[in-house]
This record gives C-alpha cells, sequence and structure tokens, in this order.
C-alpha cells in the first residue's frame, strides 16, 4: 500500500511556497504522493484560496520523486482544453509524475457564481470531458463534437509524458453506482463513505464490496482494457504506532486498497494549518 499527503488548497496552503515545503518534507520522508484539492470557495470560508496548479507547479519544481495531482478536480468546472493543456504542462515539468483527480464537486463551487447545479448535467460534463482529455492528450488534431462540448482540428501539444496519459482517478460516494462504473473504465477509484467523514477510514468490509464491483465492471469493459493497473484510494488519519498502523490499514490492504491518503480531519482546527500537517509529515508514512 502506497501513502500520500492531502491537503486543502486554502488557509496555510493557498500559498505555493507553503506547499512546496510540504512536498519537499513528504518527499524526504519517504511519503508516495502529495494531493491538493480543487476549490474555488469550501463552506463560506473567508481564509485565501490558491489555484491548485499553481500549486502544484511548485511542489514539482521542489521535488523529483513523489507523485502530484488535484483530489479532485471537479471538470464541469474546468474547459477540458485549459485543464488538458494545464495538466500536460506539469506532466512535462515534473518528468511524468501527475496524476488527475476527478470528480462532480460540490456545489458550492457552482451555485456561489451561478453555475449549473444539476447533478445529471454536471455528470454529462464531466464524462465528455473526460473523453476529450484523453483525445487532447495523444498531441494528435481533435475533432469532437459532443452536447456540450465542440473541437475543430485542434491538436494541443506538447503531449503529457506519461503514455497514454496520466492516470486518472475518479471520486464518487459508495454505495452509488454510477460513479464506481464510471471510475471502472479509467485508473483509479477514490471513494468516499457515508458511514466515514474526511479523516475517519472507511469500514474494511465496504471496501470489499467496492473493489468487488470495480472489478466486475472492468472484467466487462472490451478488448482487455480492465488488464490495466487499477488503485482504490482510501484515507484518513493514521495513528503513527506501527501496531496500531496494522491494526488500522491491514484490513483495508487485505480488503484491496492500494493507497492510503493522510488527511486532516474536516471538523479539527488543523485542516489547514501548516505546522501540524509538516508534524504529521516527518513522522513519515504508515508502516505495517
Amino acid at each position: 500500500m502506497r501513502s500520500s499527503i492531502n491537503i486543502p488548497n486554502f488557509g496555510d496552503f493557498a500559498d505555493a511556497r507553503a506547499v512546496a515545503t510540504v512536498a519537499v518534507a513528504a518527499e524526504q520522508a519517504g511519503w508516495d504522493a502529495l494531493f491538493v484539492w480543487d476549490h474555488l470557495t469550501h463552506d463560506q470560508r473567508t481564509a485565501p484560496f490558491g489555484d491548485p496548479w499553481m500549486l502544484l507547479t511548485a511542489a514539482a519544481l521542489a521535488t523529483s520523486r513523489i507523485r502530484l495531482g488535484t483530489m479532485v478536480t471537479p471538470v464541469a468546472r474546468r474547459r477540458p482544453q485549459q485543464l488538458a493543456r494545464q495538466v500536460a504542462t506539469l506532466d512535462v515539468l515534473s518528468g511524468g509524475r501527475v496524476t488527475l483527480g476527478v470528480g462532480l464537486g460540490d456545489r458550492d463551487d457552482f451555485s456561489s457564481f451561478g453555475e449549473p447545479t444539476d447533478q445529471r448535467v454536471l455528470a454529462e460534463h464531466l464524462d465528455e470531458g473526460l473523453e476529450l482529455l484523453e483525445q487532447y492528450w495523444t498531441g494528435e488534431p481533435v475533432t469532437f463534437r459532443g452536447r456540450h462540448y465542440q473541437a475543430e482540428n485542434v491538436a494541443l501539444r506538447p503531449a503529457p509524458v506519461q503514455r497514454p496519459h496520466p492516470p486518472i482517478w475518479v471520486a464518487g460516494f459508495w454505495p452509488r453506482r454510477p460513479p464506481m462504473r464510471r471510475a471502472a473504465r479509467f485508473d483509479g477509484a477514490i471513494p468516499l463513505f457515508t458511514s466515514a467523514s474526511h479523516g475517519d477510514a472507511p469500514p474494511a468490509h465496504e471496501v470489499r464490496d467496492l473493489v468487488a464491483y470495480v472489478r466486475e465492471q472492468r472484467e466487462a469493459l472490451p478488448d482487455g482494457q480492465g488488464g490495466r493497473p487499477f488503485e482504490i484510494v482510501v484515507g484518513g488519519v493514521s495513528p503513527t504506532d506501527r501496531d496500531q498502523a496494522a491494526d488500522l490499514l491491514g484490513p483495508l490492504a487485505e480488503a484491496g486498497a492500494t493507497w492510503w491518503d493522510e488527511r486532516q480531519r474536516m471538523d479539527g482546527d488543523d485542516l489547514d494549518r501548516l505546522s501540524p500537517v509538516l508534524t504529521r509529515i516527518e513522522q513519515g508514512p504508515p508502516s505495517f
């Protein structure tokens, strides 16, 4: 099981220099990835917010090993051509270390700016956007006529370093099936659980059920696509004691989780503060 650090893009982490500090500390302490939220607003916070791609650029310039990405980007809030270019640029800069987490996004990030919030419409944008991203990342001319997006013989270059494209991980609440069916078509799933709040690990039996469902969906994919590597990302606050970490993470790994994403509690005071996050990073990833 690999391990990542998860931070919001507001508060102390709106500063790209702070995110670069987090990335360097994580790389030195043996973590495998750093993931940054992608929000414009959140729960009516008055804190400063940083653009995640600018934050990750600073992290990429300061590191050489760890993976970098968003968790998660609401594709419906971004034009696919802009997002394709941002991800490809960061992938080239980082030497092929980008993972793109995607999802529908939070209602506030749409409603606060007069954008549509209908979940079905957002899902349509997400699916069309993902289809376009895959085409744009080939670097070849793209012509596309969808319900929401169009492209006319346009090539976006340079293409990403990673081929056929940077890994795409799809988020969604389990046990809702549609987000996990979508995830099965790509490279990973970031399930959120109604039984576990942000910062709390999910029950192992729910992870096992999700893994079985995703595996079933992938086996039905055409042309052997389901044989590609696939990640299951779960997260929360982990103990630093080895035995306690084994008790928490061991059953999750046995259930099929492949990544542990270290997150601060949503209702705590440390969510967007640099100092406590650095303290946890320096203690190293959970070992069991």
